[in-house]
């Protein structure tokens, strides 16, 4: 009885042994960004504190693209900075190390993947690969600035008013001289023709008798 509990005692301090050295990360699974800007933050289980690190964050299933690093320890500040284009910067403590991406485009949406490695003192450990996050960039819309129109004043309404008012007077004064002059000709015209002399009743067309001439020499001696 004692040996077999020896025994699991000594299977039981190994796997403590392994556990410690593991650096566990955790991430959210999902992130939507809407203004082109995200904050991802990445918990792992290890004290970073007296060590010297290397926290970076990847993207892509591959880890093809290293968009994020920094380097060093807790005695002095450490610095953020991309190799591959991106605009990051970020902030490390005791358990958390959170990336800051700024001018996101909607082709970088990807999943990405945090890693923390301890470089010293040995041995060298890094985490287990994690689920990683998808971070969905969002097309983002500009509506077109509607300015609000100004009112128009008061005294631009007046003149277009006595404008148009004039407008209509004169059409109505061209009207009325076109009509007055129209009626004038009509009465002229009417006037002469009942100027013109004319026969009262019908008229009867006299024929004078036919008689023939005589010739008055014949009948001389």
């Amino acid at each position: 009885m004692m040996l077999r509990l020896l025994l699991l005692a000594l299977n039981f301090f190994p796997s403590i042994q392994v556990t410690e050295n593991k650096i566990l990360v955790k991430q959210s699974p999902l992130l939507v960004v809407d203004d082109n800007e995200v904050n991802l933050s990445c918990k792992y289980t290890y004290n970073l504190f007296s060590k010297e690190l290397r926290a970076s964050l990847y993207k892509g299933l591959d880890n093809a693209v290293e968009v994020c690093v920094v380097n060093g320890n807790f005695s002095h500040q450490l610095q953020f900075h991309s190799n591959t284009g991106f605009n990051c910067d970020g902030n490390l403590s005791n358990e958390t190390v959170t990336f800051y991406l700024r001018n996101l485009y909607v082709n970088q949406t990807d999943i990405y993947f945090c890693k923390i490695e301890v470089m010293y003192p040995p041995p060298y450990l890094d985490n287990e690969r994690s689920n990683g996050t998808i971070i969905h960039i969002k097309e983002k819309h500009r509506c077109p600035d509607h300015q609000p129109s100004e009112p128009k004043p008061f005294w631009v309404l007046v003149v277009v008013d006595v404008i148009l008012a004039f407008y209509s007077f004169l059409v109505t004064v061209a009207l009325c001289v076109f009509w007055m002059n129209s009626k004038t000709t009509r009465l002229l015209q009417s006037d002469y023709m009942n100027m013109t002399p004319r026969r009262p009743g019908p008229t009867r067309r006299h024929y004078q008798p036919y008689a023939p001439t005589r010739d008055f020499a014949a009948y001389r001696p």
